[in-house]
């Protein structure tokens, strides 16, 4: 991320939201003033019309790193918005170790 104090309400900077589903991603590029919110890319990126799974209030990041809609972006951001999971993942470990735990019994 880049700190540039120099980024001043009415400067335009360059910022992308991304979104992926397994068949398909979307980075939509976006000139944004400065002090424009996570949020607000979200809503003038569009990506609601090609995906109109995305809740109105999706769990987000910046490059991996969990955000609110209103953190401020600086230039070169990339808002990621995150789908839910379809299972939990401590769940998903539990049950396959348990099918190999019960797969090894067969076998022995």
């Amino acid at each position: 991320m880049n700190d540039d104090s120099s980024e001043t309400p009415g400067k335009l900077i360059g910022v992308e939201v991304a979104y992926a589903t397994p068949q398909r991603q979307l980075i939509v590029a976006l000139d944004v003033p400065a002090g424009t919110t996570a949020g607000e890319a979200i809503e003038l990126s569009a990506i609601r019309r090609e995906f109109p799974e995305v809740s109105d209030s999706p769990d987000i990041g910046i490059f991996s790193r969990r955000v609110t809609p209103e953190q401020e972006l600086v230039a070169g951001d990339r808002v990621e918005i995150y789908r839910s999971l379809l299972a939990d993942p401590k769940e998903s470990r539990r049950a396959r170790a348990e099918l190999e735990k019960q797969q090894r019994k067969k076998n022995h």
